[in-house]
Parts: structure tokens; C-alpha cells; sequence
């Protein structure tokens, strides 16, 4: 017997016109919804004008470990399992990822009806550069945990998005301010697609004001610019350090692509002032 098929499938992060024709078709068709919370997919059917035609089953973080081999069984038996979260894509900041990889061990094919994110909704309307980005998720509530995370991505030159709890973001966004820099760029995304969608640019600490003065509700997705380049500054020591190597048997030229490579100074510059230094 061929083996079903395990979907994920995006569900609607707040408009209910954004759910595609295909999710539709799958919670109408599939013979298992596997849900995050089994009443909010009973809600979206109803509110598509869908009726769910298999069974229905809660498959949260809480158990999605556990009910992976009733799921599996039901697509190695040749059924079509669908999985779909409360809100965007499962697996992304939601259940999905153990029952994914369950199926890839066991040989059991897996697929996406792919469709909303609040991810890359956040990054699209943030303004912020979208070719290199990084996605991080909630960070620790504790005050030290989430200074060492922020500690570590205030180097990343990549765009990070990050979830917050509205009631958290003030803590949030004050935190990132002593670890980027005020002036970092960055943007608030609030209730994306739906009726009071709100999203807020500026640097951080114009926005850590903003959180403090105000009550914060709903969904929060905040977006940060990644670092700046570093721009190194040639000095004596630097050359210096080329030189003892170049003296040592290396090559001038790898010496100076390495070292510009990890420090940013012009490689150009580096060379003509090793050269000069080699004649004195």
C-alpha cells in the first residue's frame, strides 16, 4: 500500500480572507486535522464556510511527541493528515517540528500548503533590509537570559525578528536599547492583517518610549536592523602584526587578505602600508 501524506498547512494570522483555496480543500478533504487548539480550527472552518470532513485531534507542544504515532499511522495506512497551528505556518514558533521529523525518520512523505507567516509579514512591513535576515522567536522573559541572547545578536548584521507579549514588549524593547544601541532602526508590528494592524519605525528608543507610555495589546512581532559593518581603523600595531608574519615565511598577500578579511580594514591600504613598512 503507498503511504498517505503529512501536510502543513498556514492558517490565517488575522484575516480570514488571506486562507488559501487549497486550505480549504484540505480541511474539507483530509481524512485527520491534526489542530493546535481543536476549537479555534472548528472556528475558521465555520467563519470558510468549510466542513471539516475527517476527525479532529488537539496536537500541541504539550503532546505532539505522544500523538505522532497516531498521526504516522494514519498516513503510512495511506491517509492524508493535515497539521495546522492557531495562527501562520506550523513549525515556525509553533508545534509541527517534532511530528515532522518523526515522519522524515520514518520514510513517510511530507509536504506544505504554504500560505500566511507573521514572520515574514513583520519583516515585509518593517522597512528594514530583507536580503539577510534571522528569526529568533520569543527571548527569555528572565531579565539575565535575555540580556546574554541580545548580547550576542546586537553583532549579527542580519535583520532579526523577534515575538513578544504585549505586556513584556516595554521590557523588551528597553533591553534592546542597552544592548544595540538607541539608535539601532527598528520597527513594532502589531495585529498584522487584521482591523487595527499598527506598525511603529524608528530607533529603538523612540519606540521603548512609545511602549512605556501606552497599553500594548495584541499580536507583536518586532523587527531590528542587524549591525552596522565595522569599519576598522589601520594602525602601527596592525602592520606590525603583518610584518612578524610575512617576516616568519608567509605570504604577504594571504597575510593581508586574512587579516582584512577579519577586521574590515581596506585590503588595499593594508598592503601599500606593509610594503612601506617592510623598506624601512
Amino acid at each position: 500500500m503507498e503511504p498517505g501524506l503529512l501536510v502543513l498547512a498556514a492558517t490565517p494570522i488575522g484575516n480570514t480572507e488571506d486562507a488559501s483555496a487549497r486550505l480549504r480543500r484540505l480541511l474539507a478533504q483530509a481524512d485527520v486535522v491534526a489542530a493546535e487548539d481543536t476549537r479555534r480550527v472548528h472556528a475558521l472552518a465555520q467563519r470558510l464556510e468549510v466542513k471539516i470532513g475527517g476527525r479532529v485531534v488537539s496536537t500541541h507542544e504539550h503532546n505532539e511527541e505522544s500523538r505522532a504515532v497516531e498521526l504516522l499511522a494514519v498516513v503510512e495506512a495511506g491517509g492524508t493528515v493535515v497539521v495546522v497551528t492557531d495562527a501562520g505556518m506550523p513549525t515556525v514558533s509553533d508545534p509541527g517540528f517534532r511530528l515532522v521529523g518523526a515522519a522524515v525518520a520514518a520514510g513517510l512523505p511530507v509536504t506544505v500548503a504554504p500560505g500566511p507567516s507573521a514572520v515574514l509579514a513583520a519583516l515585509a512591513v518593517s522597512g528594514l533590509p530583507t536580503d539577510r535576515f534571522c528569526f529568533e522567536g520569543f527571548v527569555s522573559r528572565r531579565a539575565g537570559e535575555r540580556a546574554r541572547a541580545l548580547a550576542v545578536l546586537a553583532e549579527d548584521p542580519r535583520t532579526i525578528v523577534l515575538f513578544e507579549a504585549p505586556h513584556r514588549l516595554g521590557a523588551l524593547l528597553d533591553a534592546m536599547v542597552e544592548a544595540f544601541g538607541p539608535a539601532r532602526p527598528a520597527a513594532v508590528c502589531r495585529e498584522l492583517t487584521k482591523t487595527h494592524e499598527e506598525v511603529l519605525r524608528g530607533p529603538l528608543s523612540q519606540l521603548a518610549g512609545w511602549a512605556a507610555s501606552e497599553l500594548v495589546r495584541g499580536e507583536i512581532g518586532v523587527v531590528v536592523a542587524g549591525a552596522p559593518p565595522k569599519v576598522a581603523v589601520l594602525d602601527d600595531a596592525m602592520v606590525a602584526g603583518v610584518r612578524a608574519r610575512v617576516d616568519g615565511g608567509e605570504r604577504l598577500k594571504d597575510v593581508v587578505a586574512q587579516v582584512a578579511a577579519s577586521t574590515g580594514v581596506g585590503r588595499r591600504e593594508l598592503y601599500d602600508a606593509a610594503v612601506a613598512a617592510g623598506r624601512r
